[in-house]
């Protein structure tokens, strides 16, 4: 993967993008630190959970009674007296 600065991007963006578009990430950095990337269409239309988010998936079922909306309703009354 290349790796350039924001000037230097800028200047070669229609470049990079064409590189993109034929699979080529490049990394964009901003005083020498990872800043961006430019990458294929099809690697960031991949969304990843982390695994530690994917763990709470589900584990709030009930918290809220079977009925949430009202006890949101509940709580948002008692907050505005």
């Amino acid at each position: 993967m290349e790796s350039l600065g924001i000037e230097a991007t800028r200047r070669r963006l229609p470049e990079l993008v064409a590189a993109a578009h034929e699979g080529k990430a490049t990394l964009i950095t901003r005083h020498g630190r990872p800043y961006a990337a430019i990458v294929p269409l099809e690697k960031a239309s991949k969304r990843r959970l982390p695994a530690a988010i994917l763990a709470l998936k589900g584990c709030a079922v009930g918290l809220w009674g079977d009925e949430p909306a009202r006890s949101v309703e509940t709580l948002r009354d008692e907050w505005a007296e």
